[in-house]
C-alpha cells in the first residue's frame, strides 16, 4: 500500500512496450463499485474472491505488467499463480513512507482507522515475509529517484529472460 506500485508500473509497461493494469481498478471498473463498497458489501472475504478470480485471469495474458493489490499474496493460491506466471517485483516501502504517501487517501479500506502506523506495522509483519517468498527481485524504494528504480527493474527482469531461454537451450540440448 503506498508502494508505488500503479506510478512505477505504469512507466515500466512504457519502457518495455508492454500494456499495464491494475488489478482493484479492473476490478472496479468490471463490478461498477470501488473497492471500499465492496468491503462493505461483501466484506474482506468477498473482495479477496473476486480478487483472486481476476488475478487468475490477469496473469494468463502476454505483454502485460500488473499491480496487484496489497493482499493478494494473502492467498496461497495467488502466490502460486504470480510464481508460476510472472516475474514478481516486489517494491519495498518502509511504514513511514507508506504513511507519507497515503496520508491524505481516504480510499483505502484498511487504512479507516485511528492509528494507521499500527496497522501498517501489523500488515507489513503478515504481508511482507509472503511477498518475499514470491518475489523475483525486490528493491527498496525510498529515497531513490523513479528512473533509478525503473533501470534496477528492468535489469532485473532481462536478467531473468535471458537465464529461461539458457535453461531452454539447457533442456533442448539434453532431452
Amino acid at each position: 500500500m503506498g508502494a508505488g506500485k500503479s506510478t512505477i508500473g505504469k512507466r515500466l509497461a512504457d519502457r518495455l512496450g508492454y500494456h499495464f493494469m491494475d488489478c482493484d481498478r479492473v476490478l472496479e471498473e468490471r463490478t461498477g463499485a470501488n473497492i471500499p463498497l465492496i468491503f462493505d458489501l461483501e466484506g474482506e472475504q468477498g473482495f479477496r474472491k473476486r480478487e483472486s478470480s481476476l488475478l487468475d485471469e490477469l496473469t494468463r495474458m502476454q505483454g502485460l505488467v500488473l499491480a496487484t493489490g496489497g493482499g493478494a499474496v494473502l492467498d496461497p493460491l495467488n502466490r502460486s499463480v504470480l510464481g508460476e506466471r510472472g516475474f514478481v517485483v516486489l517494491l519495498r516501502t518502509s511504514v513511514e513512507e507508506q504513511l507519507r504517501r497515503t496520508r491524505f487517501d481516504r480510499s483505502r479500506p484498511l487504512l479507516q482507522t485511528p492509528d494507521r502506523h499500527e496497522r501498517l506495522t501489523r500488515l507489513a509483519e503478515v504481508r511482507n515475509p509472503l511477498y518475499e517468498s514470491v518475489a523475483d527481485f525486490a528493491i527498496d524504494t525510498d529515497g531513490k529517484r523513479l528512473q533509478r528504480v525503473l533501470y534496477q527493474i528492468v535489469r532485473e527482469y532481462e536478467r531473468g529472460r535471458e537465464r529461461e531461454l539458457q535453461q531452454v537451450a539447457i533442456r533442448h540440448e539434453n532431452p
